[in-house]
This record gives C-alpha cells, structure tokens and sequence, in this order.
C-alpha cells in the first residue's frame, strides 16, 4: 500500500515534532526538550485516543499549511488557534479541541495563534517518526529529532503512521486562555545572592517579556537584581522554569530547550503548574513574580493535574 503523507505547503513558523522530551540524558549534554505546553499537546493526543506521548507538531504564532496527498486521517488542533480546513466540498472554520476527519486532497491551514503563543496539531495514530533517545522531540539549535532535527520546512512530507480508522468526532468545551498576569516562583540555590531590597522589587513590580524569546529562554526586563555575592558560580545543572540572573541583573527564566548547565546564580525557579501558561505570553506584556512556598506549589501542582483530569472526563462526542 502506498505511503500516506501531507506536503508542507507552507512551513510555519517555529514548527516542530514535539512530544513530552527526553529524559534521564541531561548528563549527557541532551535536554530534555518536549512540548512548551504540556497541557495543550496532552489533549491533543487523548482527543485521538493516541497514546498520550505520541508525537505532534508545534507550532508558534502561525502554523502550517500542510496537503493530505494521500491517505485518510483525522486531526485535533489545541491552543489558542484560528485554522481552516479546505476540502472539495467546502471550507471550514476550524474549532481547537474538536476532532476533524481530513480526505485525500484535503488541505489544513493553521493561520494563527490568538493572544497566545504555541499550539499543536495531533493524528489519529501519530506521525511516523524516528526516536532518538528515546522521544521525537526536535531541538533545531542542536539538530536533534526527527526531520535530521530541523524545523519543518516547505515541501517536505510528513508521513502518517496509519489511516484512520475511528468514525466518530469529539471535543472539549468550554476551554478558554485566561489572561495570567502573576507567576509563582520558589526560592532558588543562590537566593541568598540578591539583596532584599532587589529581591522585594522583584516580586512586587512588572517585569517586560522581551522578544528575546524562544524555545530555550524568556528574557525579561523590569527592576535589575542586586547581586551581593557573584554574578559568576561554577558551572551547575539547571532545569525548565530556573530564573537565572546574569551580571546585568535582568532575568532570564530557562524554558524547554535550556542548557544542561549553566554558570548564573538562580534566584528561583518557576512552579510546574504555572509553566504552561507562563510559555503562552506574548512578548511586550508585563508579568508579574510571587515567592511561594514548596507546599504551596505542591498544592497548585494537585489542581493543574485536577484539572486535566476533569478537562479529559468531559470529553463528548459530536
């Protein structure tokens, strides 16, 4: 039987094959990578009944436009995320968390992200792509993943696992991108470094999202941290959400695709619950940071994963 695949009509911007990243390879130099919002790629999978690691496309402000050249499947947008679906029939307004059937000929356009930043596209069964240690992630900036780990590029064809087999359509309603303003921080390793003074500003004024912003990092602007101690510390394992502070003292707060090590003291680290929507500021926003502490950021912890549970129960069929 013949291959099924889209043709990339246009490429995006920001395109990538994301799925939860690879672990347990830091020591390695290898980040571990994976979806910015782990929420939004998750249900993009459990609409499909796929495996909830199954790799998806990412994309961020604007999508791609991708041909069904051969095949039968069907798709799931999450995200903020206007896109229209094109078939010899008719034109469609395309509704994020619902389940699409896509023909031979049909062609997907993602035409932008609304007031947010990345959203995904899932398959029924999933793309076909290679692992490498262990996930299909691509980290373009290493050229690492699928795709010889670069972003996805025009008229490249993207395979398909299977054709689809499921016949009815589901959707989650009622999801809305609330606007967050204040983020949760836990005290980092070198919280001891910023003066109090500093550090009182920092969690009770504004801080700038810069477009000095992508997969690897945000860098923002607002009061600089007074550093007592050292601008410079040996070099250290770091991880997703870590707020390093260089000599400048503008922080920089470490996303997906971070280095594994990393020589700024880190006055916090972002709380996990509060990462997928922290990743979804556009830049030239004004954000604001709250010290918490470890119980409380367990507590938030057990309502974002409530949330995905009760997000997943409402599921319903169309």
């Amino acid at each position: 039987m013949e291959q099924s695949y889209f043709e990339v009509l246009r490429p995006g911007i920001n395109s990538t094959f994301q799925d939860k990243g690879r672990f347990g390879v830091q020591y390695m130099g290898l980040a571990p990578g994976g979806a910015m919002d782990y929420q939004s790629f998750l249900l993009s999978n459990v609409l499909l009944n796929n495996e909830k690691n199954t790799g998806t496309i990412e994309f961020a402000y604007q999508g791609p436009l991708l041909k069904l050249v051969k095949g039968k499947t069907k798709i799931a947008i999450t995200g903020n995320v206007f896109f229209k679906i094109y078939s010899k029939k008719e034109e469609i307004n395309g509704e994020p968390y619902r389940t699409y059937d896509l023909n031979e000929g049909d062609q997907l356009d993602i035409l932008a992200t609304k007031a947010s930043v990345y959203g995904y596209l899932s398959i029924e069964g999933g793309f076909k792509l290679d692992k490498f240690c262990g996930s299909v992630s691509s980290q373009p900036r290493a050229f690492i993943g699928p795709n010889d780990g670069k972003k996805i590029e025009l008229k490249d064809k993207i395979l398909i696992s299977k054709n689809s087999t499921i016949k009815e359509n589901k959707i989650i309603r009622n999801i809305k991108f609330e606007e967050k303003k204040i983020f949760s921080v836990l005290p980092g390793p070198q919280f001891h470094y910023f003066s109090t003074d500093s550090k009182k500003q920092f969690f009770s004024t504004p801080y700038l999202i810069t477009k000095q912003t992508d997969r690897m990092g945000m860098r923002v602007i607002g009061k600089s941290l007074e550093n007592l101690v050292n601008s410079n510390i040996p070099s250290e394992g770091i991880i997703k959400g870590a707020i390093q502070v260089p000599g400048d003292g503008n922080p920089i707060i470490l996303l997906s695709d971070h280095p594994t090590t990393g020589g700024y003291p880190k006055v916090g680290s972002i709380i996990s619950s509060d990462y997928d929507d922290l990743v979804q500021q556009n830049s030239n926003k004004e954000i604001y940071f709250q010290l918490v502490t470890l119980e409380a950021a367990e507590q938030q912890f057990a309502l974002y994963i409530e949330k995905i549970k009760r997000r997943i129960a409402n599921i319903e069929k169309v």
